[in-house]
């Protein structure tokens, strides 16, 4: 799957069967009624049409928008029949044409761009699937419509046939055109409704909007896929996303919004983007909200040195120059791009934005830069990924966060926290709006506690230290910054980058002896010369284990039972674990590594006693849960450990105690990875230090 195709087209089922409503879906339809759709009606209509979801689900906002299922099902059935009617194929074309001859007028769905002919002096049309050029069209539809003469329009026209003997006139004619968006909407309503939701029911929202099932996604992964829309609530926000291919990355750009337009990075030109000095025509970023480059990585590809010396000055003053005269515009720029490396790779021998063509590989221009999205923590697009509860008609959704490119919350987080002294006004801008959109996207009224204020300005600044760690590397000259805040209390929160808390000693940039502090010039032995120092004996110590608590990030990889739990159970004859949760199949299975992993570390000859204290399953699966426990007594009594199981209703919190006077207090258990992809060829199936992680912290205390 390309990260551009529309993942509802995944599922070949032409008629979706109603799920069940859940609590969320119900209160979404409670207080959204008629601007929400169920998402996996658009791959029940879309068939074989080439249209972006956007337009399909403008259709199904206009007859499917309901939770019930007679509603839906007529819906269903009416925009089936508009596009049998109407959207145009590229292989039906000449029918098409027919029928409008036939006709002397027709109604059409298809994407429309209009070009001037100045020897004319008339506008003319062309249709992308009907194969039209030359159409005539009003200039009052030019001047209504200006993003026809950029890129084109999804539109609904109205075509008209009449023939004439002079052949120098074009048959066909524009009777009316109406591009698929919305025309209003309420925006006091949409901030009155969203006091109706929690944080997480909010934000739940928001993913089922873009088309995923917030239940496969962590609280980190949701704020990533958040940050996408941010360009289209904020202006001129320039953001990167670079990562493995199949993530995503295109998808919102080309399908969520008729305000967005996504085009291939080798098609990008100054007089495309910017301004044709030839005719003075305003390019792509005065006209659309947003424009991504996609497929943008790629060291080998050709650039245009004027074109990315126009983009550093766009980028960093929001303006550029028509000939004499200096134009502003307000189009959020968005670089999408594969990675070829795994991260450590790219740190160890060169920086994350190693990927980007060389003119492209500088500091002036990467600085420039607000936010950084991880595309490695972005998981693989898996067709149990998609939604099938209710979210926002896009085109509505589209609408509302245009209308908030107006408002500005990038103060915030002022009255509750203080940035960093040495953060400069670039690092400012780009964590003020990165905040400032999470918070039009969250919490639109700009009303949040200070704990949630803080989740996104640490969310906002690692976003920015990313870009800036990266710059460091590549220019030197180019001061440290130390990123963080402080709060009302004084105390300082430092922020640093998931891939920094993972590979430490790559991450850290080589620093010279000059710039370590250290004078080359004075000499460290006589003459200049190093001091002989005799060799002492090699003595080996056991290293000190960790006393205290640390908090581990979602998402994080390099992680394992070995590493972070055994430890401190090697060389225990007693073990004991507790934990209401050992219920589900991939729960056993955790608790079956963990077996492993104590056997491999034990004489064969020794036994160890395990001792797990767990609640009783009373559901309809009680008998598949007593098996489960069965077979791993049997498997673990076969390499030496004795397995029993006691069960206590009381218990609630997870720990592991040993009888070597350790005790492991565990936020979540033994539960502590993603899910995977599921492939038995997966290498996160085979050693959990490649799996991702969730959320999760661990208390180390060492008993008298």
């Amino acid at each position: 799957m390309t990260d551009t195709e529309n993942p509802s087209a995944r599922n070949t089922s032409t008629e979706p069967s109603a799920p069940q409503q859940n609590d969320l879906d119900y209160k979404i339809n409670l207080l959204f009624g008629g601007s929400v759709v169920r998402k996996d009606l658009v791959k029940a209509v879309k068939g074989n049409a080439i249209v972006p979801s956007y337009v399909l689900e403008y259709l199904l906002g206009q007859y499917a928008a309901s939770d019930d299922e007679a509603t839906i099902q007529a819906g269903i059935d009416s925009v089936r029949k508009i596009l049998a009617d109407h959207y145009v194929h590229r292989n039906e074309s000449e029918l098409v044409k027919s029928t409008i001859r036939e006709k002397g007028r027709h109604r059409i769905i298809d994407k429309v761009a209009v070009t001037l002919n100045d020897k004319q002096d008339v506008y003319q049309a062309s249709f992308a699937n009907l194969g039209l050029n030359g159409v005539i069209v009003e200039p009052a539809t030019v001047k209504a419509n200006p993003k026809l003469l950029v890129g084109g329009v999804w539109c609904i026209c109205d075509i008209e046939y009449s023939h004439s003997d002079d052949t120098r006139v074009v048959p066909w004619m524009l009777g009316s055109l109406k591009p698929i968006q919305m025309s209003s909407f309420d925006y006091e309503g949409y901030l009155a409704s969203r006091q109706g939701f929690n944080t997480e029911e909010w934000i739940d929202l928001l993913i089922q909007s873009i088309g995923f099932n917030p239940e496969m996604f962590g609280r980190r992964a949701k704020l990533l896929q958040l940050v996408r829309l941010i360009p289209f609530v904020e202006r001129n926000y320039n953001l990167v996303e670079l990562g493995p291919k199949g993530t995503g990355k295109s998808h919102i750009y080309s399908e969520f919004s008729p305000h967005g337009m996504l085009i291939s990075g080798g098609e990008v030109t100054v007089p495309k983007l910017f301004v044709n000095n030839a005719n003075g025509r305003i390019g792509l970023v005065g006209y659309w909200d947003v424009v991504a480059f996609d497929e943008f990585a790629g060291k080998k590809k050709r650039t245009d040195n004027a074109l990315v010396d126009i983009m550093k000055n766009y980028m960093a003053n929001k303006s550029f120059s028509r000939g004499i005269e200096t134009l502003g515009a307000e189009a959020s720029m968005v670089f999408v791009g594969n990675t070829s490396h795994n991260v450590p790779y790219m740190l160890k021998h060169s920086d994350l934005f190693d990927e980007l063509p060389e003119a492209y590989h500088d500091s002036a221009y990467l600085d420039r830069l607000h936010f950084y999205i991880p595309g490695w923590e972005v998981d693989t697009i898996r067709s149990e990924m998609f939604s099938s509860g209710y979210g926002f008609v896009v085109d509505y959704i589209a609408e509302v966060l245009r209308s908030m490119r107006n408002t500005d919350y990038s103060d915030r987080y002022q009255q509750h926290f203080t940035l960093g002294p040495d953060i400069s006004t670039r690092d400012r801008d780009g964590i003020h709006k990165t905040f400032s959109g999470l918070m039009k996207l969250i919490y639109p009224n700009g009303e949040a506690t200070p704990e949630e204020i803080e989740e996104l300005l640490r969310f906002a600044i690692e976003g920015r230290k990313r870009v800036k760690d990266q710059i460091l590397r590549i220019d030197t000259t180019m001061a440290t910054v130390n990123f963080g805040y402080t709060d009302k209390t004084g105390t300082w929160h430092g922020v640093t980058t998931l891939e920094e808390d993972e590979y430490p000693d790559y991450y850290q940039t080589q620093r010279t002896e000059t710039e370590s502090g250290a004078d080359p010039s004075y000499p460290s032995g006589p003459a200049g010369e190093e001091a002989a120092v005799p060799a002492l004996p090699a003595i080996e110590i056991a290293p000190q284990l960790f006393e205290g608590h640390r908090e581990f990030q979602e998402n994080q990889r390099g992680l394992s039972y070995e590493t972070l739990l055994l430890p401190y159970l090697r060389g225990a004859t007693e073990i004991t674990i507790v934990d209401p949760y050992i219920r589900l199949p991939h729960q056993g299975r955790n608790l079956v590594d963990l077996l492993a992993l104590l056997a491999t570390s034990k004489d064969p000859a020794d036994e160890i006693v395990v001792t797990l204290v767990t609640k009783e399953d009373h559901s309809e699966y009680a008998q598949q849960h007593l098996l489960m426990l069965k077979d791993i007594q049997d498997s673990a009594a076969s390499v030496g450990i004795q397995f029993t199981v006691t069960w206590d209703e009381s218990i609630h919190d997870r720990s592991i105690r040993t009888d070597q006077g350790w005790k492991l207090l565990l936020g979540r258990g033994l539960d502590i990875f993603q899910k995977g992809s599921g492939s038995q060829f997966d290498l996160g199936s085979r050693r959990q230090e490649f799996r991702q992680v969730l959320a999760f912290g661990i208390t180390y205390i060492r008993e008298p």
